[in-house]
Formats: C-alpha cells, structure tokens, sequence
C-alpha cells in the first residue's frame, strides 16, 4: 500500500457520533435539514472551505468543492432507513472492536472515512463530495445533480459500505419497484358472490404470472413482496396491490421486463389493471470499475472486489460511462437492520485508501490520460 495518511481513529469514530445522534429518516426534511448541516459542518471542519447546502423537495443535498478543474467525485448520501426514535432505543456504542448505531454502516461511516481521507491531503484540488438526502427512496431529486457533477469529474467514488469481506462493489444490478393495481367489483360474498369481480382472484393470477418473468439464471429477479386486498370477510373484494421488488443485470433485461409489466392483461372478464413503476436504477456493469479496482488493487494489494444485488447512486453514474467504483465505505454489516455495526481497525486503512486514490486519480486527470 502507499504511504499511509495521517488518520485519527479516535477523530473518526467522535464525527461518526455526531452524524449518527442526529437521525435522519428519508423523507423528513426537519431532520435531513439538521442532517445536512452536520454533514456540512464535519466537512469543512476538516478540509475548510465551504460546504453548500442544495435545497431539494427531498431535504438538503450537501456539496463540497476543493476548487481546481474537478477530476473526482466522493458520493455518497445521509438519509438513513431508520424512524426517529430509532437513536433512544439503539444508541451509538463502541465496544469489542465495533461501532453501532442506526446508520453507522450505510452509511455514515464512509462518509466519515472519505472526509478523513481527504483531510490528509495537503492540495484538496480537484476534488469534490456530494451528500445526497434522499439515495434510500430512488434519488429522485438528486439523480440529476449527482449525474451533472458525475460527468463534470469524470470519475467516481462510492462511499457505500463494503461487500462481505471489506470486498469493494465492481457491479450492481439494476433495481426497481412496480405497483400493480387490480379493480374488481365488490358484491356479498354469501348473497351474490358471482356478481362480483374478485379483485384478490385476479391479483392471484397477476402474482403467478409477474413471478415466471424472472430468470436468475441471467441475474435477473421478479419478487412479489407486498400484497393487500379485500375490506371484511363477507364482501368480495374490489380492490388489490401487489407490490414487485425487480433486480436486473442488463438493459436489454430491464427493457424485457418493463416491457413485460406494460403488457400485463387480466385474467378475469371486467377486472381492470394499472401498472406504475420501473426500473429506476439501470444496471452497474463491472466493466464501469475496471480501471479504478485495478488502481485500488495497486494501493491495496490482495482487496477484491465484487458484483452484487442492491443498487446504489453509483448505478447512475456508470449508466453515464462514467468510471465508477463502489464499496469504498466502511467495512462492517447489517445495512438497514439492528445490528448495524462498522469495524473501527479498517476505519484508518479505508481512509488511506481514499487518498491514494483521490491522489492517482488527480495525476491522471491533470495528464490527460483518466
């Protein structure tokens, strides 16, 4: 590995506190506000200059420029999955070589790690860091932002937690949710069960068929999760949803599918369906990461790297050509559940890491050859 940053672990775990005990739900935007304001205030306490905070109808979106023509973008973003009061019941530890807390994993302590990393960098040109408010309900009031900045740099660091292993993320799935509605016609179901059109039935054949487009042999999954019909037990129902989780590893899957939920019919005479949703997250190919895993590998020698599931902003990004590697966070576990835990002995290597990179990654930009 290259010459170690000059890192405080201690320094680390005491920003992680402060964005951990001020919780951060998507969609509340007094607490992302509060939210973004930390983030900001971390940030400049550690690299100066001024974090900008970017109004969006998601809450705050933070960014953050060390001047220069920019060669690379830190992402990543601060809303977490957890309701407020989460904190009361969960508060931030360290014990036994762990950090915990809601959000530590996904992903405060990437952020924490990044900041770090760049603060051990005497010229910060180059470089800039958006914090988006809103990466865990689609991104839908970032993607643009973090698309223009993603293109403007020309490479990308994902600060996401790690795969298992501390492997860095070369590939995601695309990923996307479609609702599909069933309306029927209520009726009693003891007195006049045929004059009804049983939304429920019809959801069932819907269910059937959504689940037979998916083929996991390629990558590609079709789970229906949520459902939900019917009022009382003596009415036949005249209404259904059926909620579709839906992860693809290629465009030409993602048009399949898309394709294939437009093209839904019902099974039953006079039910009607609608369809809503997509896609929303186009596929991550490793081949986006394949210059800067081999970068990471030349500073971090023996790290891999892997392809996975869940999505990320980086999707967009790598969507856009835009070299992109992902997993650069902390390395640790359980993202979006209680025992949510960062390992503090890999907080200092990880930030390192971001400074050999952000260091190659500069010299090949001012050169012309990245």
């Amino acid at each position: 590995m290259h010459k170690s940053a000059d890192v405080n672990t201690d320094a680390m775990i005491e920003d992680l506190r402060t964005l951990v005990e001020i919780e951060s739900p998507s969609r509340d935007r007094d607490a992302l506000t509060a939210s973004a304001k930390a983030v900001a205030a971390v940030i400049e306490n550690r690299l100066g200059g001024q974090a900008v905070l970017v109004e969006s109808e998601a809450g705050p979106h933070v960014h953050w420029s060390g001047g220069g023509d920019p060669h690379v973008l830190i992402l990543g973003h601060h809303d977490t999955v957890f309701p407020l009061g989460t904190l009361a019941r969960r508060p931030f530890k360290v014990e036994g070589g762990q950090a915990t807390g809601p959000g530590v994993f996904d992903m405060l302590g990437g952020l924490v790690q990044a900041i770090h990393g760049l603060a051990a960098l005497d010229d910060r040109s180059g470089v800039e860091i958006l914090v988006t408010a809103d990466e865990e309900v689609g991104s839908r009031s970032s993607r643009a932002l973090i698309e223009e900045r993603a293109l403007a740099c020309g490479a990308v660091l994902v600060f996401e937690g790690a795969a298992d292993g501390g492997a860095l993320k070369t590939g995601r799935k695309g990923c996307g949710t479609f609702q599909v509605s069933v309306t029927g016609r209520a009726s009693h179901a003891g007195l006049e069960p045929a004059a009804g059109v049983n939304a429920l039935v019809e959801a069932a054949h819907q269910v059937l068929a959504i689940a037979a487009l998916g083929r996991p042999e390629i990558g590609t999954t079709v789970t229906p999760t949520v459902a939900s019909a019917g009022t009382l037990d003596n009415v036949v129902p005249a209404e259904a949803t059926v909620i579709v989780d839906v992860r693809v590893e290629s465009a030409d899957e993602k048009e399949r599918i898309e394709s294939a939920f437009a093209a839904l019919a019902p099974h039953l005479d006079e039910a009607e369906i609608t369809v809503q949703g997509a896609v929303g997250r186009p596929p991550m190919p490793e081949s986006a990461s394949t210059e800067l895993i081999a970068l990471a590998r030349q500073l971090l020698p023996g790290i891999e790297g892997k392809a996975v599931g869940g999505g990320s902003d980086g999707n967009f990004t790598a969507a856009l050509g835009v070299p992109t590697l992902d997993g650069l966070g902390a390395v640790g576990g359980g993202a979006h559940a209680d025992h949510e835990y960062v390992v503090i002995d890999a907080m200092a290597e990880r930030a390192n890491l971001v400074t050999g990179l952000v260091n190659a990654l500069r010299a090949a930009g001012s050169t012309g050859t990245a």
